[in-house]
């Protein structure tokens, strides 16, 4: 358990050099801004060091993991106790994993404020121009949004829960530099709001991130992330405008197979992805790749904590011959010693180092095919036309027509094991478990995390959520 605190955390930055295509970086924690902004390098540095918190495996790799075990798409017989407690919807606030999602999540939140406040004042830095230093804040700023949509997905109620009015987390937007610590004891804002922050984050970013930019954030990732965070708020049009200029960007493609896991940045297929490499290592927020092996088997090296679970099988069986089923699985016996299979979108758990799907141009297909029957439209498509050009990539045949019913059947199908589906059912007012109860049902207490200990206890402004103490 970590035991360092939200306040603690936003005093420190990561100070990180190197980043070439797959951001092999060394973090140095706790260093004062005078130092940090002083040289282009360190600058950069300060940037990838963003970008390696967002590595962290509890921010990802553990959120994917628990958006599919929490739903329908995983089975999971893993003996970890704070696993089982959210598995079982029994999560208490003294939950060690949650705890980690929430500090990770606003020790990268404190990192972006940094760069986002006190960067742009710079000047007279050897090679800074300010296109640099806008792209800098623009980065910087993107996943801001993404830890923030991340942190109101499980620690709120979706937007349909209450229009958006109800409580979600802690708006924190500057940097903690020694002030007063009582400025960020802050109650939470309403979804409404955090969400508001996250579209004027992607907004401002999108215009200063360049359209290739390797492994780090593109103008394509932030309008990709802003198409998601629409239709999560049922913004039909918007949604499907957003995911259609990304499509219409042909900066991304579908892949032609399924071996584009891994192959970052080499596949078309990738908007954002969260890359691990065999340096990292399995150590506490070292990457992802240390969550990703419970979704492996045990053989060769992974936990087999996590494989498909039976109604999720049954959906691939109904239609024979799904290539994200015979190419993306292995039969396997998993850690209960029950013959099942698992997938193999995270393929290189020899190494620690599978790399995590944040955003990829399948998704953004299924975001315009949905919004665009929602909303009644055929921007740049019919959803029709979308959902069959994913179903010919499978192997599938045709569909005739197709409801909202066959459209979240494809997205389960296309994302599974990336952490979609809890959302996907919460947000369309669906049981997170087939036959399940009352205590999986939309609303209940249970389906989103408590606001966590150590938060309650240093912050007596904020208000926990109900049914947790």
């Amino acid at each position: 358990m970590k035991s360092i605190k939200i306040l603690a955390l936003l005093l420190g930055i990561g100070l990180l050099f190197s980043c070439e295509d797959r951001l092999d970086v060394v973090p140095e924690d706790q260093v004062a801004s005078n130092t940090v902004f002083n040289s282009l390098a360190t600058i950069n540095g300060t940037v990838v060091g963003i970008y390696s918190k967002n590595q962290s495996g509890d921010l990802n790799g553990m959120a994917q993991l628990m958006g599919d075990f929490m739903a329908d798409d995983v089975n999971f017989v893993g003996s970890f106790p704070s696993l089982q407690e959210i598995d079982e919807f029994q999560t208490l606030a003294t939950n060690t994993s949650i705890d980690n999602i929430w500090l990770d999540g606003y020790e990268l939140i404190g990192a972006a404020n940094n760069v986002i406040q006190n960067l742009p004042p710079v000047t007279d830095i050897t090679g800074l121009d300010e296109a640099t230093k806008a792209q800098f804040v623009a980065e910087a700023k993107f996943l801001r949004a993404v830890t923030y949509l991340k942190l109101v997905n499980l620690f709120a109620q979706p937007y349909q829960f209450a229009q958006g009015s109800n409580l979600g987390v802690p708006l924190v937007l500057q940097p903690f530099e020694g002030g007063d610590i009582s400025a960020f004891q802050l109650e939470r804002s309403s979804v409404n709001e955090v969400h508001a922050q996250i579209e004027q984050d992607l907004l401002e970013a999108i215009p200063d991130l360049p359209a290739e930019n390797g492994v780090r954030a593109e103008s394509g990732a932030a309008m990709a992330l802003l198409a998601r965070l629409y239709l999560y708020r049922e913004q039909w049009s918007q949604a499907a405008e957003m995911a259609n200029q990304v499509i219409g960007s042909g900066n991304y493609a579908l892949a032609g197979t399924y071996d584009f896991y891994d192959d970052n940045p080499g596949s078309s297929e990738h908007i954002f992805v969260v890359v691990n490499t065999p340096t990292d290592g399995p150590q506490e927020a070292a990457g992802s790749d240390e969550v990703y092996v419970n979704f492996y088997n045990p053989a060769p090296g992974g936990r087999g904590d996590a494989p498909f679970s039976q109604d999720l099988l049954d959906a691939f069986a109904a239609e024979p011959g799904d290539l994200r089923f015979t190419t993306l699985s292995q039969a396997a016996t998993d850690a209960g010693g029950n013959d099942t299979f698992f997938t193999l979108k995270y393929p290189d758990v020899v190494n620690n180092a599978s790399d995590g799907m944040v955003l990829r141009i399948t998704e953004m297909y299924l975001i315009r095919a949905e919004a665009n029957l929602r909303g009644g439209t055929s921007i740049g498509a019919t959803p029709l036309e979308d959902i069959n050009l994913l179903r010919d990539r499978a192997g599938l045949g045709p569909l005739g027509t197709v409801d909202l019913d066959a459209i979240l059947n494809e997205r389960r199908k296309e994302l599974c094991f990336e952490g979609h589906r809890r959302m996907d059912l919460l947000r369309n007012n669906r049981n997170l478990r087939p036959g399940g109860g009352p205590e999986s049902e939309p609303g209940a207490n249970k389906v989103i995390f408590p606001i966590v200990e150590d938060e309650t206890t240093n912050n007596p402004n904020i208000t926990q959520n109900p049914g947790n103490f």
